[in-house]
């Protein structure tokens, strides 16, 4: 298997992996908000804001990670990791544990200081997040199931409390993700 960066190239096949992905784990609904979502990232990808990681098996992609940035009056990286997606014949294999790794590694190489996500604690915990209070760092919109709110040091310093909502890119800045 191959990770890499993937850029703009790539929108129509990241968007058919997100949506085939959600669509059969969560609904066709959820698989149409998300394959658009993914659709409208990879559409913006720039490898500073918006960064894509893909992985590949014989020239196809089985695996895709969003990493966009939240922006902070202090000069601070925070990413945000989401959404994530692993073909369906290649779930439980580890390879989605295996990119998300690639990806907080390609973070730290960049100087990034925390990762945060909104996801299921019980996952993302075996990937060193925690949860992550609302008075360390804000969610850039209210969260519907704050216990959810996970964020990790890339630092190995504690997670610095910032004291203020910060912004996201565009394609997240909608409730319904929240």
């Amino acid at each position: 298997m191959i990770h890499r960066a993937l850029d703009k190239s790539k929108q129509k096949e990241v968007e058919e992996l997100f949506t085939s992905v959600f669509t059969s784990s969560e609904g066709e609904k959820e698989g149409k908000l998300i394959g658009n979502l993914s659709s409208q990232l990879a559409s913006n990808i720039d490898n500073n804001e918006i960064i894509c990681f893909g992985v590949y098996e014989n020239e196809t992609l089985i695996g895709s990670i969003f990493f966009t940035r939240l922006q902070f009056s202090k000069p601070i990286l925070v990413y945000m990791l989401a959404p994530v997606a692993v073909s369906a014949e290649h779930q439980g294999k580890g390879i989605g544990q295996e990119l998300i790794n690639y990806g907080l590694n390609e973070l730290k190489r960049r100087s990034a200081n925390v990762a945060v996500t909104y996801g299921d604690p019980s996952f993302y915990s075996k990937l060193g997040f925690q949860a992550l209070s609302e008075n360390v760092i804000q969610a850039p919109l209210k969260l519907s199931m704050p216990f959810g709110w996970l964020g990790q040091s890339l630092t190995g310093e504690p997670i610095p409390t910032i004291n203020e909502r910060p912004l996201c890119v565009k394609e997240f800045n909608d409730p319904v993700y929240w």
